[in-house]
């Protein structure tokens, strides 16, 4: 290798020389970091290199984001699934039920807790976390709509059809229910020989249990929506006449259980074959309707994810799969951060119960942490509201993508696009917590680790839609900083919803990097 004679640097030369050094810093800015330990190698213009995924991985990413949803049709199944994923890599479950080990938690340690089966927390106490810097959260919601069975599900049969009583959850039971492969499944309440209670997941997937009939355009007025969703949008369970074999009568023992005469016979034989329990030991149930058609990628070059139940356990897969990947690639014993991840019930229907936004979930679990540091010369209450105060929580919500068939319902600029990445929600009139602060932080973020950002926000002759990111800025949380953003999708609310193939991936290492580097990026916005 020969040195440069400075007489040979003309203005090209310097030029091109200059390009390089660009290329070279960009390849070093977009280097994945995952095994890199030391603090040289970990530090990019003072911060952390940003976590990154090749194309191959953002994709498989959306395959794994499709298996988990395959395999999680009800909310039951996603707490049980996202529970397996976490003690799978080495959290540690704590019950709210518990005393000692919330005052005694390990510096370093990962955690999670349940609520109702049906709302999860998650967390990662660094090591040298100080409490009153704060902490950074990831929060969503993990309900999605769905046909609910109603606490007495039986109905006469009609003309040899059996039917079955079921509600609306979030407003459903509407024309995009019609014509489905709809499978049952979710929590069943069992009262054993022994006189004790105990729950059994159950899911009929892939075996179609019900589908609701639309009426046929031929008979005109009728068949035109909206149907009577009492009595026109009833799933059909079975068809008995004279000359199909009609069930065994119920037995003695079977009539013993509590839930016999409110279900049909037939359908409690079902799912007491599901739960591998005898009829009479079923106590109560927790069941549902859900579309068992697994997702899939579409388009020409495969661009979309389509599949059921995506608002969202599109947001929620992503934020707690990167609290994992967060535990994995850093080194807990050295961290100065408190990173969490809360997962809700209810917000399809107001945030409310106990497992909902609105329940404290977050801000109780935060002064459970901080009663390990508990002391006679610590003000509890104090450390509490200045912990909150130096709190930073994403409210990760689905959005609405750009539908080209609807152009002129979206505003000019405020227009997402799949697999660019992450989008941030605004709303003037309260219905989004996201305030030009909160958007400047996440900015600064996203710049700083080359992640994009996009941008929606109603029309002013629109209606806007809720999140979590309020109820949690307006209860005993009050005083930290809330913004709300998320994955944009297409037919938001239909039984089957669509979004980029890399989007949950871009998800992932948005949320990752986030755990990553927001302390460093508030600590630059003072008292702002």
């Amino acid at each position: 290798m020969s040195n440069l004679d400075s007489d040979f640097l003309n203005s090209t030369t310097i030029l091109e020389l200059k390009q390089v050094l660009e290329k070279v810093a960009k390849e070093q800015y977009n280097t994945k970091n995952i095994k890199t330990t030391s603090n040289a190698d970990n530090t990019f213009f003072h911060f952390k290199k940003p976590f990154d995924l090749t194309n191959e991985e953002l994709i498989q990413k959306g395959q794994d984001y499709i298996d988990f949803t395959y395999k999680s049709p009800t909310i039951y199944h996603v707490v049980a699934n996202l529970t397996k994923d976490l003690t799978d890599n080495g959290f540690t479950y704590i019950s709210e039920k518990s005393y000692d080990e919330w005052k005694n938690l390990q510096k370093g340690g990962k955690y999670f807790t349940k609520r109702g089966d049906c709302s999860l927390l998650a967390f990662t106490l660094g090591g040298q976390w100080d409490p009153k810097t704060g902490c950074g959260a990831i929060g969503s919601h993990i309900d999605a709509l769905h046909v609910k069975l109603k606490p007495a599900s039986i109905k006469n049969k009609f003309e040899g059809y059996e039917l079955l009583g079921v509600a609306n959850y979030g407003g459903t039971l509407n024309e995009l229910w019609l014509n489905r492969d709809l499978g049952l499944g979710g929590r069943v309440i069992v009262k054993d020989s022994s006189k004790k209670f105990k729950t059994v997941l159950i899911d009929s997937t892939p075996d179609c249990i019900a589908f609701i009939p639309s009426l046929a355009p031929h008979y005109g007025e009728p068949s035109k929506f909206p149907y009577d969703t009492e009595n026109q949008t009833v799933p059909i369970i079975g068809y008995f006449n004279d000359e199909s074999r009609e069930e065994a009568p119920p037995t003695k023992e079977e009539k013993a259980s509590p839930l016999f005469g409110k279900h049909s016979i037939n359908l409690l034989r079902y799912i007491a074959k599901m739960a591998d329990v005898r009829v009479s030991e079923l106590y109560q149930l927790d069941l549902e309707l859900y579309d068992i058609q697994k997702g899939t990628f579409g388009g020409l070059k495969k661009d979309f994810l389509i599949s059921p139940r995506q608002d969202d356990r599109l947001c929620s897969y992503p934020a707690l799969q990167s609290l994992i990947n967060f535990s994995k690639i850093t080194d807990l014993e050295s961290s100065k951060d408190l990173n969490i991840v809360v997962l809700y019930d209810k917000e399809e229907v107001g945030s409310l119960d106990r497992q909902g936004a609105r329940s404290g979930l977050f801000d109780n679990s935060v002064a459970r942490i901080l009663s390990s540091y508990a002391s006679k010369d610590i003000d509890s209450e104090l450390l509490f509201r200045t912990t909150l105060s130096n709190s930073f929580f994403l409210s990760a919500d689905v959005i609405h993508l750009h539908n080209p068939n609807f152009d002129s319902v979206y505003l000019e600029n405020h227009k997402p696009k799949p697999n660019v990445g992450v989008t941030i929600s605004l709303d003037p009139n309260g219905h989004m917590a996201t305030d030009a602060i909160g958007v400047s932080i996440v900015e600064e973020i996203a710049r700083i680790n080359g992640d994009k950002l996009q941008y929606f926000q109603i029309k002013n002759n629109s209606r806007s839609g809720g999140t979590i990111g309020p109820s949690i800025a307006c209860t005993n949380a009050s005083g930290v900083r809330v913004i709300d953003l998320g994955i944009a999708e297409l037919s938001m609310h239909a039984i089957r919803e669509v979004t980029g193939a890399k989007d949950v991936g871009l998800g992932i290492r948005f949320f990752t990097n986030f755990f990553r580097t927001y302390k460093q990026v508030l600590e630059t916005f003072g008292d702002l």
